[in-house]
């Protein structure tokens, strides 16, 4: 790679000075059940994203400056997809990313009512991993492992 710069799951390649695309190996997504109000898919998806950051630290990028000098925090080195499908969907693909080890973040209907970390825990610890009642997932993992969990999905509209 004479002309070109390349990590791993790197976000940009330089070649020849120019910024070109990179596919990225890894994938993380985000399935959402359709059936949701709007205020409801961006709170599942914010939290459920918040998971991911914190045991791979590899998905997150270098913190970010301003030409002024002011610090901001970082963020995914990589787009976050996200998809939409049925209850049946959602459950089917937690169960796929379940069975393949992927790493995985859940976020139950029980969780709109609750108010705390602790609480959230605690209703999802109530309920066994085949009877929760999952609004949305998050899911890291090889591109194609992602793809095969998230069969039957859309992306959300």
């Amino acid at each position: 790679m004479s002309n070109e710069t390349k990590n791993e799951n790197d976000e940009r390649v330089e070649a020849g000075g120019a910024d070109v695309p990179v596919r990225f190996d890894t994938k993380i997504a985000v399935l959402l059940r359709d059936d949701l109000e709007t205020w409801q898919r961006l709170n599942v998806t914010a939290f459920l994203v918040s998971g991911l950051g914190t045991v791979l630290p590899e998905v997150v990028g270098e913190p970010y400056q301003d030409a002024d000098g002011t610090p901001y925090l970082p963020m995914f080195r990589q787009p976050v997809l996200v998809f939409e499908g049925g209850k049946e969907a959602v459950t089917a693909a937690h169960e796929r990313a379940v069975r393949r080890g992927l790493p995985t973040a859940v976020f139950t209907s029980d969780l709109f009512g609750t108010g705390h970390d602790r609480a959230n825990r605690a209703a999802v610890a109530a309920v066994g991993k085949d009877q929760l009642d999952l609004v949305g997932i998050a899911v890291h993992g090889p591109r194609n492992s992602v793809d095969k969990v998230l069969k039957g999905t859309r992306m959300h509209r």
